[in-house]
């Protein structure tokens, strides 16, 4: 055989033995994918953080505290503009109406008050689902003798975390991950009004009137797993410890402690945890029992959480204002709150 061939031949050879390999990676390769298609990777709840930022938060808080809405005074124009506002929130995360409207309009001392809310179904488990109820109440004191009291710690804070939260949960949602509870969250009304709208929500359930709306059972009130109640959230005027303006409270009477903490080692948190009311036993008694809307879910012998930043001199004033927050580490309350809640659920 002439050298010229020799080489064809080796040349031949060669070219078969890379096109062999080609096809053998080529089926590798089909493997994997296929694989990975089977296999669906559980997304991480630190992708729904980017849906969410400190300019976000502190426009949200302009907007609720804005001299149109008049302080959200329960019955008042600007109460029924922010209604609409959470409503409009609730729909652009996918929430789910219960019945035909967002609201359940109700009556206190001859003015119209309205309880707005949004449902997230979790996993469905044969009738034994359980609920947790996420909780902001929206009204504020309205103008008072020609004053307007803004009311942006309390408590359109609470109301920005709480839509912002919804808005973590659709995101986790949108990835495919879904949680063992099923969460609804409620814009209450008439807190200033010895908290009538958390009142009228608890008889909703105690009475039958409170549907599931994917399966239209009935939500008892023992499918409630516990009330979640967000009330001034935004300031940093009252830390636990001194020198510690990221900080953040949990009143829960000591359970889910362990909860927070493991939540609070995600990256860009470490807040400075409290679970008291500033290490008073009246104080935190008073706080989560006998005042605001917790003092309702807790009378009624429901589970209640509740998070705060605790109270000012500026709150219920006139200078609770958007400038008075700090919305880096409101920010972080806000993502700590919602990585809690992926444990509890």
């Amino acid at each position: 055989m002439s050298i010229a061939k020799i080489n064809i031949y080796r040349a031949l050879k060669t070219i078969s033995r890379i096109f062999l390999i080609y096809l053998l990676l080529c089926s590798y390769a089909v493997g994997l994918f296929s694989q990975n298609k089977e296999v669906k990777m559980v997304p991480s709840a630190r992708n729904a953080e980017r849906v969410v930022s400190a300019e976000l938060l502190q426009g949200q808080v302009e907007f609720l505290t804005d001299t149109l809405l008049k302080g959200r005074a329960t019955g008042s124009y600007g109460a029924n503009e922010t209604a609409f506002w959470i409503a409009r929130r609730f729909n652009q995360a996918g929430l789910r109406q219960f019945g035909d409207s967002w609201s359940r309009t109700f009556n206190v001392g001859g003015l119209t008050g309205h309880n707005i809310m949004g449902f997230m179904p979790g996993k469905r488990d044969g009738g034994k689902e359980m609920y947790v109820l996420v909780t902001a109440h929206y009204d504020s004191h309205g103008i008072i003798d020609g004053n307007l009291y803004p009311g942006a710690d309390s408590n359109a804070s609470g109301v920005v975390a709480m839509v912002n939260i919804a808005k973590m949960f659709a995101r986790m949602k949108e990835l495919g991950r879904s949680y063992g509870k099923n969460l609804i969250f409620v814009g209450l009304d008439a807190r200033e009004k010895n908290s009538v709208g958390a009142e009228v929500l608890w008889n909703d359930i105690e009475n039958g009137r409170l549907r599931d709306p994917g399966t239209g059972e009935v939500i008892t009130p023992s499918k409630i797993h516990s009330v979640i109640v967000l009330d001034i959230l935004g300031s940093t005027l009252s830390p636990i410890n001194k020198g510690r303006k990221d900080y953040l409270i949990m009143l829960s009477g000591g359970q889910y402690k362990y909860d927070l903490q493991r939540a609070n080692e995600n990256p860009g948190l470490g807040l400075d945890l409290g679970y008291d009311y500033y290490g008073s036993e009246g104080f935190t008694d008073m706080f989560r029992a006998r005042v605001g809307d917790q003092k309702i879910f807790s009378q009624k012998g429901s589970f209640c959480v509740v998070f705060t930043s605790g109270i000012t001199m500026k709150t219920n004033k006139v200078e609770d204002d958007a400038l008075s927050l700090n919305y880096e580490i409101f920010k972080r309350r806000v993502f700590l709150i919602f990585h809690w809640l992926t444990k509890v659920l």
